[in-house]
């Protein structure tokens, strides 16, 4: 599930498990393509344009028709297939593409996340810098949803129809399948944006709980980072989602709750800049010991939800900040001390005070506010809440803490790894927290991890890696982990993953490409479940160095030639036409259609401006 690759961005997805968040491209079979439609029609008759086109071989059937799309418009394709991320970002980040197949899946459910890190100036993803889209962008960010659709209407004329700065190609339905012989199938939750909560799945045999691994698979054996905040990409997304408790979750249909969270509950106080937080008192983080998992001891509080939002949004606080933009609207976090506070505020739209609204539903209402977090005592009503102040009223910034990129990590424990000068971090000889060097197999394993989430990542090798249950996480709670380990096995080619799936090699398989649906259908020990998504695929072009950056009438002539039927017929209607990332969350009734006219007037405007004419 960005979502997500902006820019090509990191987010990319590849039909791995690891589709929650922000995430690239969904991976398809590498079939052959389909013969194009009577629409995509040879354009003009002149010497073909040339395009290099940009993606990896996970993507090669979209690749495929693409390029067929593009060559019967009157363009010489050139396609540049890598076979992982990591070599398609290095291509990518060399400025070696027109146009790169990139996918953004906005694992947060606001359309704010859709649009911020992959098209504003300075976003994590982002290589595009319009004064224009940034103001629209920024302009939302503050609207109702009654208020937004109008501007992010606007936004997509101009990102798409005006300026063809993306070519859309479609959305994606969110898809896996489980071995429904070994998995207890409500245990399995589908989400249409969070990650596969972990600590839910079990097995229908709970005997097996405490000897037998739960299976899972991923396309990504190179994690970017284990640190929360220096990570948005399909490698990682479900790993840290599992591995560090959030303020909040998103439910399955994106709604926001405490439920699962480090919060009891939270509330909005009137004005929509002021936000707090109810802290658990039964969280201690995980490390490993002799590659088991042990409680710390160390319990996750106040200071460390403060210490992990202000790093989250401080770009410099971290080399390779990857995700300060979703947080740039945090003003100030702090503890709350004097309980009269909470009477004295009351919350957004209603009368009750921030203290009623807190209190619902616990067993023991507020009697006291500590400051200690070993002092909290749930029991005998002694709480920790924080108080999230925003720049300005932005209610979205509640949906960004349930990002992977806000989850709590140890203030103790980081700061006691992280002793470099940021500024001066060196890759060759700096050990930065969350390093995948220091909990992958060999000379450089060294796991210092300390973990606040259901699980922690013990161990990893090219071939798996291995989770175990966090000891210290809501024990005797309905939210204590069910299965003591879980393993990530590495299997980049999707007909693979499927043959694992079926032999039992793995139980549960996370991105099922839309033409093995009937195949998985066809399994009676298997079990399909299906959701719309928040995941977008699409063409970015290049913004520097190429003709294509410079000539708005050169990506409209790829733009008019993409054909989004010819992919709907493909994937048998499983895929859905989109203008933009914003397709699935924000209804604008803006829409694409294939132009081999349009196509051969832009060309020719195209060449006559290369001509001098």
């Amino acid at each position: 599930m960005i979502k997500k690759s902006k820019v090509v961005i990191p987010v990319i997805l590849g039909v791995s498990m690891m589709l929650s968040g922000c995430n690239f491209t969904t991976k398809n079979d590498a079939a052959a393509s389909p013969t194009p439609s009577a629409g995509a029609t040879a354009a003009a008759n002149t010497t073909p344009v040339d395009i290099e086109l940009l993606g990896m071989s996970s993507n090669e059937t979209d690749l495929n028709i693409v390029r067929d799309q593009l060559t019967k418009n009157g363009f010489n394709v050139k396609l540049n297939i890598q076979p992982d991320y990591g070599t398609f970002k290095a291509q990518q980040d060399a400025g070696n593409f027109d146009a790169a197949l990139s996918s953004w899946s906005t694992v947060t459910g606001n359309p704010d996340y859709a649009v911020r890190s992959v098209f504003k100036t300075g976003g994590d993803y982002s290589i595009m810098s319009d004064p224009e889209i940034d103001k629209l962008i920024d302009q939302a960010a503050g609207q109702t949803p009654e208020q937004f659709t109008e501007t992010y209407k606007t936004f997509e004329q101009q990102l798409v129809l005006d300026k063809a700065y993306i070519a859309p190609l479609y959305s994606s339905l969110k898809a896996q399948a489980f071995n429904q012989d070994v998995l207890k199938k409500e245990s399995v939750r589908l989400s249409k944006s969070r990650s596969l909560p972990w600590e839910e799945l079990d097995f229908k045999d709970t005997a097996k709980r405490a000897k037998d691994p739960i299976i899972l698979q991923s396309t990504l054996p190179s994690l970017t980072s284990l640190d929360p905040i220096k990570g948005n990409d399909g490698s990682i997304n479900i790993i840290n989602t599992n591995m560090y408790v959030r303020l909040l979750n998103l439910t399955d249909d994106d709604k926001l709750t405490a439920e699962g969270s480090l919060s009891h509950n939270f509330a909005i106080a009137n004005g929509n800049s002021d936000y707090y937080f109810l802290l658990r008192d039964d969280i201690d983080f995980a490390q490993v010991k002799n590659k088991l998992a042990v409680d710390s001891g160390e319990r996750v509080g106040a200071e460390d939800v403060i210490f992990s939002l202000n790093r989250a949004k401080d770009k410099n606080s971290v080399p390779n900040h990857r995700t300060f933009t979703l947080h740039e609207h945090i003003k100030n976090v702090e503890l709350v001390t004097d309980p009269a506070v909470l009477e004295s505020v009351k919350v957004s739209g209603g009368s009750d005070t921030i203290k009623s609204s807190l209190e619902k539903g616990i067993g023991t209402k507020i009697s006291s506010l500590v400051t200690d977090k070993k002092q909290a005592s749930n029991k005998e009503g002694k709480y920790q809440v924080v108080k999230l102040t925003t720049t300005e009223p932005f209610p979205q910034v509640l949906n960004y803490l349930a990002h992977q990129s806000a989850g709590i990590v140890s203030k103790k424990q980081v700061e006691s790894i992280n002793t470099y000068d940021v500024a001066k971090y060196d890759v060759n000889k700096d050990i930065a927290y969350g390093d995948q060097a220091t909990i992958t197999e060999g000379a450089k394993y060294n796991n210092t991890l300390a973990t606040s989430g259901p699980y922690i990542l013990s161990y990893k090798t090219d071939y798996e890696a291995v989770f175990y249950k966090n000891p210290g996480y809501m024990k005797g709670t309905k939210y204590e982990p069910k299965v003591d380990s879980i393993k990530i096995r590495f299997i980049k080619d999707a007909e693979a993953s499927l043959s694992a799936l079926r032999s039992g090699e793995i139980h549960l398989y996370y991105g099922v490409s839309e033409v093995k649906f009937d195949v998985v259908k066809a399994d009676t020990k298997l079990s399909l479940q299906t959701i719309p998504s928040n995941a977008v695929s699409y063409l970015l072009f290049n913004t520097k160095n190429r003709e294509i950056a410079k000539s708005a009438d050169l990506r409209k002539a790829v733009l008019y030639s993409i054909n989004q039927d010819e992919f709907l017929a493909y994937y048998k209607n499983n895929k859905f036409k989109a203008i933009s990332t914003l397709s699935p969350l924000v209804k604008t009734g803006l829409e694409l259609k294939a132009d081999s006219a349009k196509v051969k007037d832009f060309l020719s405007k195209y060449n006559a401006s290369k001509s001098g004419k």
